[in-house]
């Protein structure tokens, strides 16, 4: 089968497009025939060697973690799946990922995919909506009524929050540039900061109940966000490298998040794209073997705002 994959850490270069073994599903696992993988940020910082701490692989590495595939083949003491159902899930970031024809993945990571969206479009959803569904409701437990501020709408988690949060009945303000703006509005936001041109502090009118950061934000200005939020609060942080900052005397906490794979939170999502109109949105499709190209991009900024999709197939 074709693959993309790096025997080495390092730029874009070291990714290449080449044939390796199909893989067999061991005990608990899955064999899926990848219809899409989507590209993410972390498959980037894994491919360069800057996490082989928390994420540490095997090399050659096959990057890919979000998978929309059909069923091909089952492992010992796989029950409630068959061969030809359509799946999605979020695969386990150290071991080899979907930018591949095929791939294994624990038959607990995956759940049904969306009916009402192409099934290779459905690789867009698993890790991003995660982020969004686990910043909004596990850790910020937003409620309705209550007063969200999302930094970063304009990117595929921010678009997820804030559908999400005004399906909620929460009031959502976004902050998002020009080009993102009719998006973010689109998605549902109540008031959008364009944030090249004002200052979002002195915009916020009132404060608010949850802050859910997005955005690769200087350590003084997530300070400043820190202060918009009401006594009793909480500040969501995806920018893991910099920590969330908390404010004891006033009770608000800050909280740093590591999305995880969930397949039960995974099928809820499902749910609410088949059946409340939960939109996935893809900016881009492209071939597998421009993943390598896709990656250079990403390195130099140049990157459309919203999900990409990479299919197995021209």
């Amino acid at each position: 089968m074709k693959a993309v994959r790096y025997h080495r850490y390092g730029d874009p270069d070291v990714l290449r497009h080449e044939d390796v073994e199909q893989p067999v599903p061991g005990a608990g696992q899955v064999l899926v025939r990848v219809a899409a993988t989507s590209f993410n940020p972390v498959d980037a910082n894994i491919r360069a060697g800057f996490m082989q701490g928390p994420i540490p692989v095997t090399l050659p590495h096959t990057p890919g973690i979000d998978v929309a595939g059909t069923v091909d083949a089952l492992g010992e003491g796989v029950t409630g799946l068959q061969a030809g159902d359509q799946v999605i899930g979020f695969l386990p970031m150290g071991e080899p990922g979907a930018a591949a024809e095929y791939v294994l993945a624990p038959a607990e990571a995956l759940t049904p995919a969306p009916k009402s969206v192409p099934l290779a479009d459905a690789a867009a959803l698993p890790l991003v909506g995660l982020t969004a569904w686990q910043a909004l409701f596990e850790h910020a437990e937003l409620a309705a009524g209550q007063r969200v501020l999302i930094n970063g709408a304009g990117g595929a988690v921010g678009n997820y929050a804030v559908q999400l949060a005004a399906r909620a009945g929460a009031h959502v303000i976004a902050t998002a540039g020009p080009r993102s703006n009719p998006r973010v509005t689109e998605a549902g936001a109540h008031e959008v900061i364009d944030h090249t041109t004002a200052d979002v502090i002195a915009e916020v009118s009132e404060p608010v109940d949850v802050v859910l950061n997005l955005a690769p934000v200087e350590p003084a200005q997530l300070d400043a966000l820190l202060g918009l939020i009401r006594p009793g609060g909480v500040l969501v942080n995806t920018t893991v490298w910099m920590p969330a900052p908390s404010d004891q005397e006033r009770g608000v906490r800050g909280i740093d998040l590591f999305v995880r794979s969930d397949a039960e939170q995974l099928a809820h999502l499902v749910g609410l794209i088949d059946g409340e109109g939960l939109r996935v949105e893809v900016a881009r499709r492209v071939p597998l073997a421009e993943l390598p190209r896709l990656h250079a991009e990403a390195a130099a900024g140049e990157l459309p705002s919203g999900k990409i999709v990479v299919t197995p197939g021209a």
